[in-house]
C-alpha cells in the first residue's frame, strides 16, 4: 500500500501538521543552509504547524537542534554552523525508510531512543550535494514523507550544470557556450584538457569563467582573464567537484526570474536585475551573502521583456519536470536576447535573496510563499507523479 492511500489516525486528524526543517549539511554551502534555516523558521506559522530543526553536520550527521532562529544568522562575516546549534555532539536523528510509518527517532550512545513523533511535511533548505541533488529526495522518497520542492530528478538535474543545459538544449531553451571536463579526463591526460580549454578559449574569447559542475551560491567559481590563470582556477573549482565546467563570458545583463507553483501550474515572478557589482570580479558568494549586493526589483525591462523572461523561465521549470520552486538566471545579451545560465530549485532564502524578494514585488509576501511551499508539498502525493 502506498503511503498516500493510508488512513490517518485520529492523533493525526486532531494535530498541526508537524514540519521537519532539515538545514546544514555536507556541501560547502553549509553556512548559508543554516541562514536560510533561520529565515523559514522565523517565518512558519506556529499557529498552524508543529516545527521539528533538524541539522545535518558537515560530516553527514543527523542533528537534533534548538529551535532558535537568532543563532542562525551571519555573525561578524562568519556563517554559523550545525556543530554549534546541535543539543548534543553525539546524538542522532533518523527517519524511517518504511513507507508506512513517518516516525523520527533520536539516540544517543548508551541512552534509549527517544521517539519525536510523526512527521508530515520535511522543508529541505539543503543548498548544493547531498541535499539539493536528489540525495536527500530519494531518502524522502523511500519514506514516503512529503517534501517542498523538486523531485530526484529535477533535483538532479538541477544540480549539475552539464546535464541541466543539456536538458535545456534538448527542449530549444537559449544556452551560453560551454565545455565540460569530468574527473576521468582531468586525472588521465590533464595537459589534453588544458588545451581543449585554451582551443575554447581561442573560438569564444577571454576571459573564461571555471566552475564546479555541482555547487551553487558561485561557491569556487573563477574569473580568468588569460591562460596564466588557468591551473588556479581549476584547482579552486575541483576543490569543491571534480567535474568543472569551463563557459564563455555573456555581455549583457544578469536577469534573474522565480517561478511558483500554483494549483493551476506554475507561475513567473516579477523578474529582478543584478546590478554590476563594483566590489568584486562578479556577483560572488561575498557579494550575494556577506557584503548583501541588492538587486533590482522589478527589473527595468520593456514589457515584452518581461513576459519573455517569464516564459522562459516556466519553460525551464517544465523542461526540468520540476515542482514546487525554482529561480532561473539569465543575461540579458547585448543583441536583445535571453540566454539562460542555470536554475536552481532550491534557491537562495535568505531575507535578502532574490526569489523571495521577486515574489514580494509579486504579491506574496515571505511568510505566504514559506506557506505556499508547505502547502503545495502536504497536497502533492508521494510515490510516481
Amino acid at each position: 500500500m502506498s503511503s498516500e492511500n493510508l488512513p490517518q489516525s485520529t492523533e493525526q486528524q486532531l494535530r498541526k501538521p508537524r514540519v521537519a526543517v532539515v538545514f546544514g549539511g555536507r556541501s560547502s554551502e553549509h553556512g548559508i543552509s543554516v541562514v536560510t534555516a533561520g529565515a523559514v523558521l522565523n517565518a512558519i506559522d506556529r499557529t498552524k504547524y508543529d516545527v521539528l530543526p533538524i541539522g545535518i553536520t558537515t560530516d553527514g550527521r543527523w542533528a537534533l537542534t534548538a529551535d532558535e532562529p537568532e543563532r542562525m544568522a551571519i555573525t561578524d562575516r562568519k556563517m554559523p554552523d550545525v556543530a554549534r546549534l546541535a543539543e548534543s555532539d553525539k546524538g542522532g536523528v533518523v527517519l524511517s525508510v518504511d513507507p508506512g510509518s513517518r516516525e523520527v527517532v533520536y539516540s544517543e550512545p548508551g541512552a534509549v531512543p527517544r521517539a519525536l513523533g510523526e512527521v508530515d511535511v520535511v522543508f529541505p533548505v539543503l543548498h548544493g550535494p547531498y541535499g539539493e541533488d536528489g540525495t536527500l529526495q530519494g531518502l524522502l522518497e523511500l519514506s514516503g514523507v512529503p517534501y517542498v520542492g523538486a523531485g530526484v530528478l529535477a533535483s538532479a538535474v538541477g544540480q549539475d550544470k552539464e546535464y541541466m543545459k543539456r536538458v535545456f538544449t534538448s527542449f530549444g531553451l537559449p544556452v551560453g557556450p560551454y565545455v565540460v571536463v569530468r574527473p576521468r579526463e582531468w586525472d588521465q591526460d590533464p595537459e589534453a584538457a588544458r588545451k581543449r580549454i585554451v582551443a575554447f578559449a581561442g573560438d569564444h574569447g577571454w576571459p573564461l569563467f571555471v566552475k564546479p559542475a555541482r555547487a551553487g551560491s558561485s561557491i569556487g567559481i573563477t574569473k580568468v582573464e588569460d591562460a596564466s590563470g588557468l591551473d588556479g582556477a581549476i584547482e579552486e573549482a575541483r576543490r569543491h567537484d571534480p567535474k568543472f565546467l569551463v563557459e564563455s563570458l555573456l555581455r549583457g545583463r544578469e536577469i534573474e526570474c522565480g517561478v511558483l507553483e500554483f494549483e493551476d501550474g506554475p507561475r513567473a515572478s516579477a523578474p529582478a536585475e543584478i546590478p554590476p557589482v563594483t566590489s568584486h570580479d562578479f556577483y560572488d558568494f561575498e557579494a550575494k551573502y556577506i557584503d548583501a549586493a541588492s538587486g533590482i526589483v522589478p527589473a527595468p525591462l520593456t514589457e515584452d521583456q518581461t513576459a519573455e523572461v517569464q516564459r522562459l523561465a516556466v519553460e525551464a521549470f517544465e523542461a526540468a519536470s520540476c515542482e514546487g520552486l525554482v529561480r532561473a538566471d539569465f543575461f540579458l545579451t547585448e543583441d536583445g536576447g535571453f540566454v539562460i545560465n542555470e536554475i536552481n530549485t532550491l534557491p537562495g532564502f535568505t531575507p535578502i535573496s532574490m526569489f523571495p524578494r521577486m515574489w514580494q514585488e509579486s504579491g506574496v509576501d515571505y511568510p505566504q510563499l514559506v506557506d505556499r511551499l508547505i502547502q503545495a508539498a502536504l497536497n502533492r502525493p508521494t510515490g510516481l507523479r
